[in-house]
C-alpha cells in the first residue's frame, strides 16, 4: 500500500523479533531502511533479505559515537530522515530488590533509556532543520503496571522511556517533530528466554512455546505477535499519524484494562455461594 513510499527510517535491534518483522514490513510499504544491530552476520541476512533499499550498520546502541555515525550514515545516504524506530532492547536482572547487582542494573539502563536517549539526541538535529520526522520509542505494559515483566528493573527502565517520549515530544513538537512510543503487551519473541537467562540462539528458538501462555494473559484469546507491533509503528511513521505526539500507543490485547470478565463473574459466584445466595 505503500504507505511509507520513499520515507527514510531507522530501526535499531532490527536483527530479530520486533524490528526484524518491523523492518520487512516498512520496506513492503515503500521505506528506505537503515537498520542497526549488534549481530553483523544475522544483520547483514535481514538487509540482503530486504533488499537494495536496505542498509545495515553494526551498532552498539549503548555507545554514543556509534549511534551519532549510525544517524550520519542514513543522512549521508539519503539526505534526510523521516523516522527513528528505538527498538533495541535486552534482558534487565531478576529477583528482589535486594539481590540487583549493580553492573546489572547500569547496564540495563544503558540498554533500555540511554540508548533512547542517544538516538533522539543525534537524530532531533535532523529532523528539526527538517521541521518533520517522526520518532518511535519502544515502551512496554510493564512501564504501566507492575508485575508485568520478570524483572522490576526492566519495567522502571520502560517507565523511564515512555515518560522521557513524553518530555521529548514537549520539546520537539513545537517544530513538528513527533515523538511517541510503542508499549506491547505479551509479544511471541525469543525475549522471554533472554530474560531467564538462555543464550540468544536458544532464546530465538522459544517464541512458538510461549504463544500458549500469552493467549491467557488478556481479553483477546490468543499471543501477541511481531505484525502486530510493527503494523503500529507503521501508523506511527506515516503521515496518517500527524496529529499524534507525546503518546504512548498501548498493543497488549486488553491485558492492562483491568481485571478479565470470566474470572471476575467466577470470583462473584463464588462470593455468592460463601454468602449462601442462590444464583
Amino acid at each position: 500500500m505503500a504507505r511509507l513510499k520513499d520515507k527514510v527510517c531507522i530501526i535499531t535491534g532490527a536483527t530479530s523479533g520486533i524490528g526484524k518483522r518491523t523492518a520487512e514490513v516498512f520496506a513492503a510499504e515503500g521505506a528506505k531502511l537503515v537498520i542497526a544491530g549488534r549481530r553483523e552476520a544475522e544483520g547483514l541476512a535481514v538487509a540482503k533479505s530486504i533488499g537494495d533499499r536496505c542498509d545495515f550498520v553494526k551498532t552498539d546502541v549503548t555507545i554514543e559515537a556509534q549511534m551519532k555515525a549510525l544517524i550520519e550514515f542514513a543522512l549521508r545516504k539519503h539526505g534526510r530522515i523521516d523516522c527513528l524506530f528505538n527498538n533495541a532492547g535486552g534482558p534487565s536482572p531478576i529477583g528482589g530488590i535486594e539481590t540487583i547487582p549493580v553492573e546489572g542494573f547500569d547496564q540495563a539502563m544503558a540498554v533500555l533509556v540511554r540508548s533512547v536517549m542517544l538516538g533522539m539526541k543525534h537524530v532531533a538535529p535532523v529532523m528539526l532543520n527538517q521541521r518533520s520526522g517522526s520518532i518511535i520509542n519502544n515502551g512496554s505494559v510493564a512501564a504501566s503496571r507492575a508485575g508485568l515483566s520478570s524483572s522490576m528493573i526492566y519495567s522502571a527502565a520502560k517507565a523511564a522511556v515512555v515518560h522521557l517520549t513524553r518530555c521529548v515530544a514537549m520539546q520537539l513538537g513545537e517544530s513538528s517533530v513527533r515523538v511517541n512510543s510503542i508499549s506491547p503487551g505479551g509479544i511471541a519473541t525469543g525475549i522471554f528466554g533472554k530474560a531467564l537467562g538462555l543464550s540468544v540462539e536458544k532464546a530465538e528458538q522459544t517464541a512458538n512455546a510461549v504463544k500458549t501462555g500469552l493467549a491467557m494473559m488478556q481479553p483477546i484469546p490468543r499471543a501477541g505477535l511481531t505484525d502486530d507491533i510493527a503494523m503500529a509503528a507503521v501508523f506511527l511513521a506515516s503521515d496518517e499519524s500527524s496529529f499524534v505526539n507525546g503518546h504512548d500507543l498501548v498493543v497488549d490485547g486488553g491485558v492492562i484494562g483491568g481485571r478479565q470478565w470470566t474470572p471476575h463473574q467466577e470470583s462473584l459466584r463464588a462470593m455468592k455461594r460463601a454468602f449462601g445466595i442462590e444464583g
